[in-house]
C-alpha cells in the first residue's frame, strides 16, 4: 500500500476516533470531574487532553512508514 493511501485511511481513522473520544471525555468531565477539587480537575483535564494520542501512536507510525 502506498504512503498516500495509508495517510488517507489513517486520517479518516483518527477523525473517527476523535469524534468518539471527544464526547466521551466531555461526558466524563461533566458528570464526575466537575465535583472534584480544582487542583484534581486540572490534573484530570490534562490527562484527558493528552491521553487520546497514546492509542493512535501505532496508527501514526503505520501511516508515516516509507514506501518500499
Amino acid at each position: 500500500m502506498r504512503r498516500r493511501t495509508r495517510t488517507l485511511i489513517g486520517t479518516l481513522a483518527i477523525l473517527a476516533f476523535v469524534c468518539v473520544y471527544g464526547p466521551l471525555a466531555m461526558t466524563l468531565a461533566d458528570s464526575r470531574i466537575s465535583e472534584a477539587p480544582a487542583a484534581l480537575q486540572a490534573v484530570i483535564y490534562s490527562i484527558l487532553g493528552i491521553a487520546w494520542i497514546f492509542p493512535l501512536m501505532p496508527l501514526i507510525r503505520w501511516m508515516e512508514r516509507p514506501d518500499r
